[in-house]
């Protein structure tokens, strides 16, 4: 009895800390006591979410998880903070995930095990502030993208017998967004992301299982993908595997190839060369009743 008396009080205690504040609030930890191994106590050791939240009134209901790129070796302000405001400036509570990193000793399936509880949390904290629990979307950029389309592809229906509230959550995102992603981890991977990942020798068993155009079923969610045919840095390839893979099993699927530009660019009003795949995937995302009918303007940065 102690034990579900302490772990209420805590889901209560983040609730707290979340409604205090509008805008950009304090990282939160994932869970109320050390992470599912976790190597330490430092920054470094404890996954956290953001919010970013609309202007008072503003909320359409709708919530993002943000997954930042970085190759799994760093996270990339803009692609996190960056993607925060213009969604937050379109309505959407936005919560950008600092994840566990190669580069700080984890690998699979730790990256996948904070991405699931935030969106665990993301869906418990909707139907606590009054959001919509089915529009409850991800985003991610790079090591970022494949990350998030781990979870699309790997996701669970939660443990319903759980003391912990936020573990009954099911950690299925209801669409995503994926930006010049890494997917494959085989012919087309980008070997920085595959090895802070997965170690430098994974089995073959394991690469497949993390090569997520491998993955996909009909019951995973909708996609926006986008990317550049100019990209050096992760091939093409990789999301033209994962639309096709999501085409054949029957899933919703919007691609946009451009022509020009590199990697890592975010949003075009951060880096002048991106291509307008913002205004694309707003209309994307009006068409998936996810953010309402009337948009308004992305702002100028």
């Amino acid at each position: 009895m102690k034990k579900i008396r302490f772990t209420l009080t805590v889901f209560t205690a983040l609730s707290v800390m979340v409604c205090a504040h509008i805008g950009r609030a304090d990282a939160l930890p994932l869970w109320p006591s050390s992470a599912p191994g976790a190597l330490g106590a430092t920054e470094a050791d404890i996954p956290t979410i953001t919010l970013f939240a609309p202007a008072a009134g503003q909320a359409n209901g709708a919530t993002m998880l943000i997954l930042p790129g970085g190759g799994y070796a760093r996270l990339a302000t803009h692609e996190g903070a960056g993607y925060a405001d213009w969604l937050a400036a379109n309505g959407v509570t936005c919560y950008v995930l600092k994840y566990r990193l190669g580069s700080n000793g984890y690998h699979h399936p730790v990256m996948l095990q904070d991405a699931a509880r935030a969106l665990r949390t993301l869906r418990a904290f909707a139907r606590r502030d009054g959001l919509d629990p089915a529009r409850i979307g991800i985003i991610g950029s790079s090591a970022g993208g494949h990350l998030a389309s781990t979870l699309l592809t790997h996701f669970d229906a939660g443990q319903p017998d759980s003391l912990d509230p936020i573990e009954r959550e099911s950690s299925r995102p209801d669409l995503g967004i994926l930006c010049y992603a890494v997917i494959s981890l085989g012919e087309f991977a980008h070997q920085g992301s595959k090895t802070n990942l997965l170690g430098k020798e994974p089995t073959a068993e394991l690469v497949t299982l993390l090569s997520n155009e491998l993955q996909v079923t009909p019951q995973t969610p909708p996609c926006f993908i986008w990317h550049t045919a100019a990209d050096k840095t992760v091939p093409v390839e990789n999301s033209l595997l994962f639309a096709s893979a999501l085409r054949r099993a029957g899933v919703p699927v919007e691609l946009h190839v451009y022509e020009k530009g590199g990697h890592g660019m975010g949003l075009p009003a951060a880096k002048k060369n991106a291509p307008p795949w913002d205004a694309a995937c707003l209309q994307w995302l009006n068409s998936r009743a996810f953010i309402p009918v009337s948009l308004p303007a992305t702002p100028a940065k």
